[in-house]
């Protein structure tokens, strides 16, 4: 018996922040869901899979483009062909879905009730499905303590959408703990709703699969579904398989030994060419560049975030490589002296550094400031606003650490200028 679990394929999902970027593959990202799941279902038709698992969030929410419906129909076609059928649970996205609410499914497609548990017996396999699908958006109640008891003799499977316990990252909708799922006496527990795989063993098999194909830069690495199958003894043995079309990779860069612009862009460009090297597979990716680190180049990096872009994008150009998209360069470096020696110095630098540095405790000077960034702040962008992290502190009202990262950054830029 062998049979796929997915999640959280959230089809044609809406990109945002790529408009900052002229030379964003957009294209290729909008399309990237559809891509993914259209690899998942020839996946399933290659192995000759049993049945496929979809445990919630098909759907993004509420989407009123019936194009994503008749896709995903068309798909559905193409297992019922093969006399694969799909056991679908509706998650928090689809609860608010239009799509779930309307568009009528193919025969090879059952979908789990809301009202109560519903249980689908495939006799033939041995097996029998458990799952109940979410309602309402916002699902608090223990779902998986209103499942039926296993059913003895055959491979339980529960099919669940859940945070489960200690997931922050992610709306705790349908709580309930590892232990509890364990003690059910399931087989297997095909859960769905976090986006990073995990497994965990025990009195049953737990499985997050994570989303079908990374949407943005919080979800970096391989994305895809498991295979499961069950061998001559009954046990489970779980294959992740991947089939995501387009890979987010942070690239972080050290450049504590460099001393200047132009070493820390050589310096990110060695770390891009290891990079291209070290990646094997064909598959394009999505890099965001983080640069770290005490360095003399600190100062001149200052507000050179625009400028080292175009330097790491000839960099990628020079590689000759069409698989990386530069996504983003952020800056993280902080200065070697921590300004002793320009106190030392007892010139219009070390005023500055002290003024500066007395700016932090003066209420006058704080309150001014406030006032002036939130009038810039009611003129950004949202997508801006809602990159840069200090912009939550100033609307806060606390304008300290704002204030420290720019003193080191400002003196130092000015004593190299100087």
């Amino acid at each position: 018996m062998r049979f796929i679990h997915a999640a959280d394929i959230h089809l044609d999902s809406p990109l945002t922040g790529l408009s900052s970027y002229a030379d964003a593959p957009v294209e290729r990202l909008r399309t990237a869901t559809r891509d993914a799941f259209t690899n998942l279902v020839s996946l399933a038709i290659d192995e000759q899979v049993d049945f496929m698992v979809i445990a919630g969030d098909l759907y993004d929410g509420n989407w009123k483009d019936y194009n994503t419906g008749l896709y995903f129909v068309k798909e559905m076609g193409r297992l019922d062909k093969a006399h694969i059928p799909v056991y679908l649970l509706h998650g928090n996205h689809d609860a608010e879905s239009e799509m779930t609410r309307k568009l009528l499914l193919p025969r090879n497609v059952s979908v789990f009730e809301s009202r109560k548990p519903s249980s689908f017996r495939l006799d033939s396999l041995g097996v029998v499905l458990h799952g109940r699908s979410f309602k309402d958006a916002a699902t608090l109640e223990n779902l998986a303590g209103t499942y039926p008891d296993a059913v003895p003799g055959l491979i339980n499977i529960g099919v669940l959408h859940t945070a489960l316990e200690g997931n922050a990252m992610h709306a705790t909708y349908a709580p309930c703990s590892l232990a509890e799922l364990h003690a059910k006496g399931y087989d297997y527990w095909a859960l769905g709703h976090v986006h990073e795989y995990a497994l965990w063993r025990g009195d049953s098999l737990v499985v997050f699969p994570g989303n079908l194909q990374g949407r943005h830069i919080r979800e970096t690495g391989p994305r895809g579904a498991v295979l499961v199958e069950s061998g001559p003894s009954g046990a489970l043995d779980v294959q992740r398989v991947y089939v995501d079309v387009l890979r987010w990779h942070r690239l972080d860069v050290d450049v504590a030994g460099c001393s200047n612009f132009e070493d820390v862009a050589r310096t990110i460009g060695q770390a891009l060419e290891g990079l291209v090297e070290a990646t094997t597979e064909s598959i394009p990716l999505a890099v965001r560049v983080i640069v770290s680190g005490r360095t003399a180049a600190h100062g001149e990096l200052f507000s050179m975030e625009a400028q080292l872009r175009q330097e790491v994008l000839a960099s990628i150009a020079a590689l000759g490589n069409d698989r990386v998209w530069l996504e983003k360069v952020r800056l993280d470096t902080h200065a070697i002296d921590d300004g002793q020696s320009l106190r030392e110095r007892a010139d219009a630098l070390a005023d500055l550094q002290d003024l500066l540095a007395g700016a932090q405790d003066d209420p006058v000077f704080l309150k001014a400031l406030h006032a002036d960034l939130c009038g810039l702040l009611g003129k950004v962008p949202l997508e801006l606003r809602n990159a840069v992290p200090h912009f939550d502190d100033i609307k806060g009202g606390d304008l300290t650490a704002l204030i420290g990262e720019i003193r080191p950054s400002l003196v130092a830029h000015l004593a190299k200028g100087e």
